[in-house]
């Protein structure tokens, strides 16, 4: 049985612990509402990017002067994970849940036969990959200076990607990342970007996509080139928003969690500390008394 002096110490350590993870929640919070707002105010602009492009997809013929991006390399042989984690932990189960969803993917793949890489995009992401396949890893992107996410750190991400893409023989990329929904939920997703994912149908869901005329000015290579690594960097962006905000809010609730425990905790210790130490005058009382009564 622990001492009162060490059931003491344990109980100013915990409260030190409480008050550390009751700021990291209020940090958490108060970075969480920028960070959402981010999220939500890409989400649209993201979606009707993309929804353009596949469109452009389907109506685009398919030949050896196609646009790579667009078209494919014809084969489906070597895939390209872009792994989206934090830098920092202490998230619960944020960064795991993205990698439990990537090694699905990847599991998936390999069953399929396919040759699966991965590209690294924060710190969390790479000691799980290396664990599981760590000749795999073809890349990474340095965000340790990124404090938040910007258009410029997805410009890079996505002319690194296009630059592997075009000589390194990879066939498809996929975008690993987690949807942030609410505090408590943010939903991992595994997303084609390149190719540009077909679509089949129009928005109405009645008639096929590719029935609808497209007229392109000045030159159609011209735009496509402009517009085909744009929707890239634009999807990119948009992980690294709905990953920004999850993780803010999922470390939210992590640290409301530990908050909470560590008062449980206190509160446990603090009775056993009580109650040792009432057992200790007890036993003092009872030793005085009876040499009392022993005179």
């Amino acid at each position: 049985m622990a001492s009162l002096k060490a059931l003491k110490i344990r109980i100013g350590s915990v409260k030190s612990t409480q008050k550390i993870t009751k700021a990291m929640k209020m940090v958490a919070a108060a970075k969480l509402r920028r960070a959402q707002q981010g999220a939500e105010s890409g989400r649209p602009y993201s979606a009707r990017m993309g929804s353009v492009v596949s469109s452009l997809a389907a109506k685009v013929a398919r030949n050896p002067e196609s646009p790579a991006l667009l078209a494919g390399t014809g084969k489906d042989d070597t895939h390209l994970i872009v792994v989206v984690t934090s830098d920092r932990g202490l998230a619960g189960a944020f960064n795991t849940n993205i990698l439990r969803a990537v090694r699905v993917k990847a599991q998936q793949l390999v069953a399929e036969g396919k040759t699966v890489l991965f590209y690294i995009v924060g710190r969390k992401g790479r000691p799980l990959i290396q664990r599981i396949a760590p000749k795999a890893i073809v890349g990474q992107y340095d965000t340790t200076a990124m404090k938040t996410p910007s258009y410029a750190d997805a410009q890079a991400i996505a002319q690194d990607l296009i630059d592997r893409y075009t000589t390194d023989k990879i066939d498809v990329v996929h975008l690993a990342f987690a949807n942030f929904r609410s505090t408590l939920l943010q939903e991992p997703a595994v997303e084609q970007i390149i190719p540009v994912p077909q679509v089949e149908t129009s928005e109405a869901g009645n008639a096929p996509a590719s029935l609808a005329a497209v007229e392109y000015e000045p030159d159609e290579e011209e735009i496509l080139a402009d517009l085909l690594p744009r929707n890239i960097a634009i999807q990119i962006f948009h992980a690294l928003l709905e990953n920004n905000a999850g993780f803010y809010g999922s470390q939210m609730t992590a640290m409301d969690n530990a908050t909470r425990n560590a008062g449980d905790m206190i509160n446990r210790l603090s009775i056993q500390y009580n109650r040792q130490r009432q057992a200790a005058i007890t036993t003092e009382l009872v030793e005085i008394i009876s040499g009392a009564e022993a005179l």
